[in-house]
Formats: C-alpha cells, structure tokens, sequence
C-alpha cells in the first residue's frame, strides 16, 4: 500500500505542468492530430520599482516560448476566452516600451521575425489577466473555423500575396508621400512660427539652416568632384613601397626621358630643314 501511494504521488507530481519561477504553463496544441503539448510561459507584466513601462501592468500578459506558427489573431483568439483582449503585440526580446503603430499596408508588412518570439497580450479589463493566469489547457490553435497555413500552403499564399496590383500600390504610395509632405510642411511651418521665440525658461532654440548652393548636377561638376577624389585616392596610396614598384617607376622615368629626346631630335631636324639663306 504504501508504495503504490508513493507511486501515485509521484504520478501526480509529474503531472504539473513544467514552468520556470514565476510563470504558469498553457499547454497548446497545433492541431488534434498533434500528440504532445507545447508550453506557453506566461505571467503579469510588472517592472522594477522606479522603471517607466507604456504597458499598462494592471491588464498587460507577458508571454514566452511563442512558436513561430502562432500569429497575433490566434494569440488573441486563444486568450479571448479570459476576456477582451485590447492589442496583442509580437517581439523578438522583452521591451518596456509600445511600437509606434504603423498605418496597416496591404503591400508594405514588417520583416517577420525567425524563430520563437515573446508576446504582450493587453486586455480591456483586470478580471482578464487573472482569468488568462489560471488557463490550463490544451487548446488548439488551428481548427477548423479558423486554419493555420503551414508549410507548402503557406509558401503559396505567400507567393500569391507577393504579386502586387501596380494601380493599387501606386495609389497607396501617392497617399503616403501626400500624407508625407502634409506632415514635412507642418513641421517647416511649426520651426518657422517658432524661430526667435523664447521658451518658458528665456532661452531661444537656434537651428542652422544650409546656406551653401546646391552642386549643380552638371557633368562638369561632376568631373570635377571625380578628379578631386581621384587625387585624394592618389595621395593615400603608397609609392615605390615595393621594390617592383621602385623598378617600374625608373623604367617609367627612362621611357619618358627617350620619348622626350626622340621628339627633340624631330623638333632640330625640322628646324634645320627649314633654314633659308636670305643676303637681304
């Protein structure tokens, strides 16, 4: 009796989730088909005393070991069963600090990130934290409502998301270079109302602004700016380091020195052919 209580105490024990200090384990799964669970980490977000953090600590779950085949939507759609979930953020390493949020592109997505990732799943209320902390699991993250592409699928439709309509981009891209210079002339306009004017404490921000002309674009500037390199290039290289090059240069020098005397021959015998005798 007594060591089949040791046995099924042992049992038991070894089926507690394995989790690190500090984090409860929700097993998950890809699928029915998959046998063995896969562990997400997670606990409350909390930071030291003194450390500034824009996730609010309250309603902010901090996730580890994401698989890659796990997305935001099935993140959220996981952990939806807890309560509203506000925002569900992907990152290679912890962060204390939000992403600026990028205007959502059809055609312009973020590098993803390779390998397993952290997450902070941000819910509308407390009870949800608390509800998500006590989650036992398993749960599926492909089903079939709501399939996950893996493997050749997944390179299809990420071939077939690769091929762009042209009118379509080129109409988000005037959008944003509109959106773009609105934003560059407000910010000209803001400098200039702002220019000479003290702030509170007296002070006058000074900014330089470039008073050089522009190099115009002709080929003769650029041939210029081409030969100033080249003679800064020529200045830093080594002459006559190596014995060849010691050797080539005299052979260089000599060649010139008889070309030189070969043209001077020419020059006195043309000179002498054209001697005239002339009494008056």
């Amino acid at each position: 009796m007594v060591a089949r209580r040791r046995k099924r105490a042992a049992r038991e024990a070894g089926e507690q989730l394995p989790s690190p200090p500090g984090y409860s384990a929700i097993p998950i799964k890809f699928s029915e088909k998959q046998q063995a669970s896969h562990y997400l980490y997670v606990r409350a977000h909390r930071v030291r005393e003194g450390t500034q953090s824009t996730w609010p600590q309250q309603r902010t779950l901090f996730v580890l070991n994401v698989p890659p085949y796990c997305t935001k939507e099935s993140l959220s759609r996981l952990l939806s069963h807890c309560g509203s979930v506000q925002s569900v953020e992907l990152q290679e390493k912890p962060d204390l600090a939000e992403r600026r949020k990028e205007p959502a592109s059809k055609f312009f997505h973020p590098k993803p990130i390779p390998g397993f990732q952290v997450a902070y799943v941000v819910f509308q209320k407390p009870s949800g934290l608390s509800a998500a902390l006590a989650l036992k699991g398993p749960f599926l993250v492909s089903t079939e409502s709501h399939p996950e592409k893996t493997g050749v699928l997944k390179w299809i439709s990420e071939y077939a998301d690769s091929v762009l309509d042209p009118e379509a981009l080129r109409a988000e891209v005037d959008q944003f270079m509109e959106a773009y210079d609105k934003k560059i002339a407000e910010e000209e306009a803001k400098a200039k109302e702002e220019e000479g004017v003290p702030d509170e404490e007296g002070w006058v921000k000074v900014t330089r602004r470039g008073r050089r002309s522009v190099l115009p674009r002709t080929e003769a500037a650029s041939l210029r700016v081409l030969e100033r390199e080249k003679r800064k290039r020529a200045r830093k290289e080594l002459i006559n380091f190596y014995a060849w090059q010691h050797r080539e240069t005299k052979m260089e020098h000599l060649a010139q020195l008889r070309k030189k005397f070969e043209e001077d021959k020419q020059r006195i015998e043309l000179m002498r052919a054209q001697r005239k005798f002339r009494p008056y």
